[in-house]
């Protein structure tokens, strides 16, 4: 297997950087796979511009976290874990807020947040997303349910696709009565800098990173490919399709995560590498 000589060639574990083709086989769609759905996302700006916009996001999250809270970690999560445990990976970056990674057991830098948590834009507190469902709930009784489950069209961040969201109920910070945000990054939005220097760091000391599921269309992820390419140090790229840091890869597989995943755990196990 290409990947497993790769990896062997580094000399020592990688940074892996997983993306949301990690997660299509979880039931989670991605964002520009072959059968990703078109999206318009909510900036920040605009989440912030009003009730109106706020309305549209949490009544098209609150159905679609019903989805989202029942997605269960598939074998590409699982075989990352593993390759983790068994000390194949120096460290894993996500970009995926969804949380599986965890739950399949390994430890992540959540880069883009957690769509399990939320935030108050004006306090600060963060709370369990759990919480919040019941609220809205509480708040929104019966709402979506006359609605046939192929109407909600099921988007990558968690939502779905909602026309009429006029009559549903925002719920505001239960300590300050501030605006309630999931704690992830908007499109607009930075992610943290000590959170990249935390990941930069983590990448330098790596002999090679490996890109797995992700086009690297936005520069979050972009970046940590472009620092390590430059740096003269190895790239692999798993994903299907092109992505932006392919000029960057010493290695490109148009393979699925969980196939080339797993397929790595079961040599790595038969030639009983540690």
């Amino acid at each position: 297997m290409r990947l497993l000589s790769f990896l062997h060639a580094l000399g020592g574990p990688p940074v892996v950087l997983t993306g949301a083709g990690l997660s299509t086989d979880s039931g989670i769609p991605d964002y520009r796979g072959p059968h990703a759905p078109v999206r318009l996302p909510m900036t920040i700006t605009e989440f912030r511009s009003g009730t109106v916009a706020r309305q549209r996001y949490w009544a098209r999250s609150h159905l679609g976290w019903q989805r989202m809270r029942d997605a269960v970690p598939n074998a590409g999560h699982r075989a990352l874990a593993a390759l983790q445990h068994r000390g194949a990976v120096a460290g894993i970056i996500t970009q995926n807020v969804d949380g599986l990674d965890s739950a399949a057991g390994a430890a992540v830098i959540d880069l883009h947040g957690r769509l399990d948590r939320v935030l108050c834009l004006d306090c600060g507190q963060v709370t369990a997303r759990a919480v919040l469902e019941r609220r809205l709930t509480a708040a929104n009784p019966g709402f979506g349910d006359d609605l046939p489950p192929e109407a909600l069209q099921e988007r990558p961040d968690g939502d779905v696709d909602l026309a009429d969201t006029s009559g549903f109920t925002v719920v505001d910070c239960a300590r300050c009565g501030g605006v309630l945000k999931p704690d992830v990054v908007f499109f607009g939005e930075n992610v943290a800098a000590p959170l990249v220097a935390r990941c930069y760091e983590m990448v330098d000391a790596a002999p090679g990173l490996l890109v797995v599921g992700s086009s690297l269309t936005v520069q979050s992820g972009l970046r940590f490919v472009r620092r390590t390419g430059r740096a003269g140090r190895p790239v692999a790229i798993v994903n299907r399709g092109a992505t932006r840091g392919d000029e960057f890869a010493s290695l490109l597989l148009a393979t699925g995560a969980s196939e080339t995943l797993s397929e790595l755990v079961d040599l790595a196990c038969m030639r009983g590498d540690h």
